[in-house]
């Protein structure tokens, strides 16, 4: 997403290069350290955090506002570089993005959205989205005006590892609400037309980030992918891709957790239909999956969402063409 942002600027095209601002400023390290030094040298009073591409859980993030404060890891890099000839393994890979500093709040804590995504097939691009996700909240009040609130990991991730270990953990709930609950819960303080335009901005989201990878994705009628999305939503009710995962935890901590993923997966297979039973219709909803987006018959053309596109962008081929403007609206039904 950030290559087709780059792309559209230098374009000119400037208010479609905007769409596609829905992800934290980011670098793969230590690839592109020397990049970002220079972004993080703009943004001086920023906050970054550094999470370790191999690890789940977790485990080895870390929130910095110095770069001093990452000079172990710099120093680690070097000296496996020198020893690289002497087949010592490599230094650990990390993903830095630009801290979300001002998220929105429930009772003044943070939280996030897991969202369940299906690929049934990336030629022509297919997409499913699962209406039972959740937002997983963090059980500490959030604040940003202190190192040590700033280094208290369990008030910055929700991940359900990490508020385990809180003293206050409602082992009941497991710390998370249904997404249907999370929607009355901003319609009832949002109203309900900012609330349906943020779940459609997500969806627009998603649509964009599979586009986005279509052509570099080896497509196989046999396989399918189930994605996570992780979604954080700000004060300003604008929504935030922190990340995709490609295999997404199914274990469950509470009964309505199980509930949730056992039923994830039962749709799952009726949505891939191995016994053929569906042959021939065309259901946009099946099970707890509503269609997000059907693309055409090959990677000529980036399709359309259900639910349409502008006319001006329908007869442009895959090169020029930028993303789908609108999601299904149907998708979150509560």
């Amino acid at each position: 997403m950030k290559r087709i942002r780059r792309s559209l600027e230098k374009e000119g095209k400037s208010e479609e290069a905007r769409e596609y601002n829905s992800c934290p400023v980011t670098f793969v390290l230590p690839l592109e350290y020397s990049i970002f030094v220079e972004e993080f040298k703009k943004h001086k009073d920023s906050v970054w955090i550094m999470k370790p591409v191999g690890r789940s859980q977790g485990k080895g993030i870390f929130l910095f506002d110095k770069l001093s404060q990452i000079s172990e890891w710099k120093r680690e890099s070097r000296l496996r570089q020198q020893e690289n000839n002497q087949q010592v393994a490599p230094v650990e890979s990390y993903v830095v993005q630009r801290y979300v500093e001002e998220p929105l709040l429930i009772g003044g804590k943070k939280f996030d959205l897991r969202l369940y995504v299906l690929v049934t097939s990336y030629a022509p691009l297919t997409a499913y989205l699962y209406r039972s996700g959740f937002a997983r909240l963090s059980h500490t009040h959030f604040s940003m005006a202190s190192i040590e609130s700033m280094n208290n990991i369990s008030m910055h991730l929700t991940n359900v590892a990490v508020q385990k270990q809180t003293a206050n953990y409602d082992t009941d709930r497991g710390g998370k609400w249904p997404v249907r609950q999370l929607k009355l819960h901003l319609i009832s303080k949002f109203g309900a037309e900012p609330t349906a335009e943020l779940f459609n901005q997500i969806a627009l989201i998603i649509v964009r980030s599979l586009c986005a990878v279509q052509k570099s994705m080896i497509n196989d009628k046999h396989c399918f992918e189930l994605y996570g999305y992780d979604i954080l939503i700000d004060a300003n009710l604008k929504p935030w891709l922190l990340e995709v995962n490609a295999s997404p935890a199914l274990t469950a901590n509470t009964q309505e957790d199980y509930d949730l993923k056992f039923g994830l997966l039962d749709d799952l297979f009726t949505v891939l239909d191995l016994e053929k039973v569906l042959a021939g219709t065309s259901n946009t909803q099946i099970g707890g999956f509503d269609l997000l987006y059907k693309g055409p018959l090959g990677r000529k053309g980036v399709g359309r969402p259900v639910g349409g596109q502008r006319e001006k962008d329908r007869d442009r081929d895959d090169d020029d063409a930028p993303l789908p403007p609108k999601a299904e609206r149907r998708v979150f039904r509560t």
